[in-house]
């Protein structure tokens, strides 16, 4: 009643006003005393400093937005970084551009490329299991950081945005917003599933090396902390856009989005708008009603203005980086769609005069086709 995700969207809770748990977490930040969250990160800075052995903490990114505003943000509290992305097979042009950028602004940097050879093999896997071609993107964002603070013994991991309490309103936030095994079970987009479960005659687990993460355990006994920075300060798209603007990270070339609303977001990796895409078939949603519901929070958009957006963007099939997923994972277009029927939810998909129409669907003049 109050954004525009359906109740189809993972994680989502509806009260019996018909308002979800991520709009009605959101209105609880009102209550949110922000200075004395920023005084309580100053704890975690502080701690980390007297457990450093070089590094005072590691942050995961990617170049993009929230990265650079995660790097701004440790830098001026002193910290002494060192950050790590996962390379995906399809960075693009504009991904590289601001993550040179980003390194630039005073970091050390270590970019880990899997073999693509595996990556193939991997992802056309997760699509045809799951109709997911991110489980092994998910594996190893979470994964290969945790590994590499292990090695250098980094007392502190920062991520940036808990996806789990900002996009569905779940996530304890009792724990400091701690990203731990189980939150990664739950929310770390991968099925529940673990590196060991992808190990066929066709992957090794040799292969699948990247993806095994630290236990517990081992996180445990070298006490590393790994926080989410947007507990601490009012996670928001446009803040964080504004301060990663006014540190030289870039836009989109064209002004157009890669996926959803946004000429910032998603814009390194020509394959995640197709992660968000199959979102279509399973859950009757794309990356527009996620980015408009964060606008609607904001109070930048009205509920109504979001709805006519949705009817004036409409189909947004992501052709060319079908395209070039296909071709990465050498398969045909036609074998794509063909899996991707295969997860269409039947309980909220109808076949009428030869297309496929959702019930019940947000907008009455869609045009289905």
């Amino acid at each position: 009643k109050n954004c525009v995700l359906p109740n189809t969207r993972p994680g989502i809770q509806l009260d019996i006003k018909g308002v979800c748990l991520a709009c009605r977490n959101f209105a609880s930040r009102t209550q949110i005393d922000w200075k004395k969250r920023e005084l309580e990160f100053d704890k975690v800075v502080s701690n980390a400093k007297s457990k450093s052995k070089g590094y005072d903490c590691l942050i995961p990114v990617s170049g993009g937005k929230d990265s650079t505003w995660q790097v701004v943000k440790c830098l001026k509290k002193g910290l002494n970084p060192l950050c790590v992305t996962w390379k995906t097979p399809a960075r693009t042009t504009i991904g590289q551009q601001n993550l040179d950028n980003l390194i630039s602004l005073g970091v050390d940097h270590i970019d880990y490329q899997i073999n693509p050879e595996v990556e193939k093999k991997f992802m056309l896997k997760g699509f045809e299991r799951f109709g997911s071609t991110a489980i092994p993107m998910h594996m190893a964002i979470f994964n290969i950081p945790l590994k590499i603070a292990l090695r250098f013994e980094i007392p502190l991991i920062i991520w940036g945005e808990n996806s789990a309490f900002e996009y569905s309103g779940l996530g304890d936030e009792s724990t400091g917003f701690q990203l731990t095994s189980d939150w990664l079970k739950k929310f770390g987009v991968t099925h529940e599933t673990s590196a060991q479960d992808w190990v066929s005659e066709s992957i090794t687990s040799k292969e699948l090396t990247p993806y095994y993460g630290p236990s517990p355990e081992e996180l445990e006994n070298y006490g590393i902390l790994a926080v989410f920075l947007g507990y601490y300060f009012a996670w928001d798209v446009e803040t964080t856009k504004e301060v990663a603007l006014a540190n030289g990270f870039q836009a989109s070339f064209d002004g157009c989005p890669k996926t959803g609303i946004y000429d910032f977001a998603d814009i390194d990796d020509d394959f995640i708008s197709i992660h968000h895409f199959i979102k279509w078939y399973k859950f009757g949603m794309t990356r527009v009603f996620d980015n408009l519901s964060l606008e609607i929070r904001h109070g930048r958009v009205s509920r109504p203005e979001a709805i006519d957006l949705i009817a004036e963007i409409g189909d947004d099939t992501p052709h060319d980086d079908i395209i070039k997923f296909c071709n990465f994972v050498n398969i045909t277009e036609s074998h794509f769609f063909k899996t991707c029927e295969k997860f269409r939810n039947h309980e909220i998909w109808q076949k009428e005069n030869d297309n496929w129409k959702l019930q019940k669907f947000l907008i009455n003049n869609w045009k289905w086709s």
